[in-house]
């Protein structure tokens, strides 16, 4: 294999210091190991400042928010987050000349944002990776020659509206301009093909290192859940209003009185009010927690769910926490919401209807024979973000055969 000899240059959508874990920031934590990666966050616009944004002050700690900010993460010292200057909101412009002419002007900033970094940190050989951010850079210009470019799809785009206004069209021009186009799934390699002539599958990984704690290490009950009584429900991810299924949630905790359901996760909708949830003894939603946090809460599980609806934008998710729950080593009770959710059909529970879903749990709390949780370390120890980094790796070689004298 040719020397992996390069640095990445990395924008996404995920901030750095954003609220939830993502494939970009997980790999990009792993490219950091071996080259150096330049993390170039989502930017602030104009809005944003006018209504102080919690994480500005964190990003831009000279408060000039016209300057590209860089920033040494505590990660690796490989790796370095960069915010772009403040940008214009124009996602709330109606497709036209006025539109093309503000997004033009966007473009530039983050044009403006690369090559300085490029000079910054006298950077030669890199490869341009855009993760699911098609809003911004969607096409390089002709004066920047990385040794490959490439766009990451990572979910249905058109699929939550806010998004799909522009981003649709945007995310095709970046699919038909890039080098490799990279998807977390099945389903995405379905609907972006038709885009591109080079499409592969990368799907999601875990932290295993960090979830094996949950059956290595003697961690003590979180104090949350310390005087909860009877087995715990688990589920640790972004509670949001488009992929949790919320009566399913209210059907578990219902027909289960004596157990309790625990929630991890940031909450950004109130459907859970809506029908109720939040008024039930025995649920519990205990907001979102670091990473590292997570294994304490997942040891105490004597199950662990993911309860999504079957819809468009489900079919296309590869979701991050099922190599997480099994790197946990914890039994899985799934809705069959997706063609690679249904991959792991051996290794967890998988159910059509609610009733079902009540049926699998009753199963799963005490399935847990040390063969049952070696098989699930087993599975997850194929679906590392280490491994994930080997793929990608093959993935450029032909790219750096073709720039061979680039990268020796």
């Amino acid at each position: 294999m040719t020397k992996q000899n390069y640095d990445i240059i990395y924008l996404s959508l995920f901030r750095w210091n954003g609220p939830y874990s993502s494939i970009s920031i997980a790999l990009a934590k792993e490219f950091a190991k071996s080259r150096r990666v330049f993390y170039i966050n989502h930017p602030f616009t104009f809005k944003d400042v006018y209504r102080k944004d919690s994480q500005l002050d964190m990003v831009f700690p000279q408060s000039n928010k016209n300057k590209v900010s860089f920033q040494e993460t505590s990660e690796n010292p490989n790796l370095i987050a960069i915010t772009p200057p403040t940008t214009l909101p124009i996602n709330f412009l109606p497709p036209g000349w006025l539109y093309q002419k503000m997004t033009t002007r966007n473009h530039r900033t983050i044009y403006k944002t690369v090559q300085e970094t490029i000079d910054k940190y006298q950077i030669k050989n890199y490869v341009f990776l855009n993760c699911f951010d098609p809003f911004y850079a969607p096409i390089l210009p002709s004066s920047f020659h990385p040794i490959a470019n490439i766009y990451q799809s990572v979910d249905d785009i058109s699929q939550e509206a806010y998004m799909a206004r522009h981003g649709i069209e945007e995310e095709k021009k970046a699919i038909q301009a890039a080098d490799l186009t990279l998807v977390t799934s099945q389903e995405l390699y379905r609907l972006k093909s038709p885009f591109s002539n080079n499409i592969h599958i990368l799907n999601n990984a875990a932290d295993n290192k960090n979830f094996n704690q949950a059956v290595t290490e003697d961690l003590p009950k979180p104090k949350e859940i310390a005087h909860l009584k009877g087995d715990l429900i688990g589920y640790v991810g972004n509670l949001d209003g488009v992929r949790v299924d919320y009566p399913l949630l209210k059907f578990i905790a219902t027909s289960y009185p004596d157990k309790q359901l625990i929630m991890v996760g940031p909450i950004n909708n109130d459907i859970y009010k809506t029908i109720g949830l939040d008024q039930l003894p025995n649920v519990h939603f205990l907001g979102g927690k670091p990473i590292t946090e997570l294994p304490a809460y997942l040891k105490h599980f004597s199950v662990c769910i993911i309860p999504f609806l079957k819809n468009t934008l489900t079919k296309s998710i590869y979701p991050l926490k099922i190599n997480e729950y099994l790197a946990a080593g914890k039994s899985v009770v799934s809705t069959d919401f997706s063609p690679d959710i249904a991959s792991f059909k051996d290794f967890i529970y998988l159910a059509d209807t609610h009733t079902d879903f009540i049926d699998a749990i009753d199963q799963a709390i005490g399935d847990n024979a040390p063969e049952k949780v070696q098989a699930r370390l087993a599975k997850a120890a194929t679906n590392t973000w280490a491994a994930r980094i080997k793929e990608f790796d093959l993935l450029m070689e032909p790219f750096l055969q073709k720039n061979k004298e680039m990268v020796l």
